[in-house]
């Protein structure tokens, strides 16, 4: 069975949103790329309510997640997803700006799979979005959805 190869990209600038889906559709790295602009419509998408009450069923294979966001940040976000069990399932590639130590070690304790900092230069940028989407939407195998925790 060939799963939705759908990616949650939670983003709240819009440049860098341009450039992620820029990059991830050069090499069609998903079926559906996701947004969602702060912490909140992010757990609105993956609990399903909200504007994504009617989303189709199931978790994306990955999510991109933004850490400097309004509402409720990357961290607050992560400490969500480690609580559920099938949440904490879901890869998270922090995706961020920020190259401060303690968010990187915060991120790691809470459950992130892997920690971006965003490169300053647009090709580097598109790079590396380039090679996460590739390994995270194509290579890796995500858990099933009826996995027992």
């Amino acid at each position: 069975m060939k799963l939705n190869k759908r990616i949650l990209l939670v983003e709240d600038d819009p440049k860098d949103i341009e450039l992620t889906l820029a990059a991830l559709s050069e090499y069609n790295l998903a079926n559906e790329i996701v947004i969602a602009r702060d912490g909140v419509e992010a757990l609105d998408y993956l609990y399903r309510r909200g504007i994504f009450k009617q989303r189709p069923a199931g978790n994306p294979v990955v999510i991109l997640l933004d850490l400097k966001m309004p509402k409720l940040d990357g961290v607050q976000v992560l400490q969500q997803l480690i609580t559920d069990k099938q949440l904490r399932l879901i890869p998270v590639v922090v995706l961020t700006s920020s190259g401060e130590s303690r968010d990187l070690e915060e991120c790691y304790k809470l459950g992130a799979n892997a920690y971006v900092v965003k490169p300053v230069r647009f090709t580097e940028f598109i790079e590396a979005i380039k090679q996460i989407g590739m390994f995270w939407a194509l290579i890796n195998e995500p858990p099933p959805n009826n996995i027992k925790t």
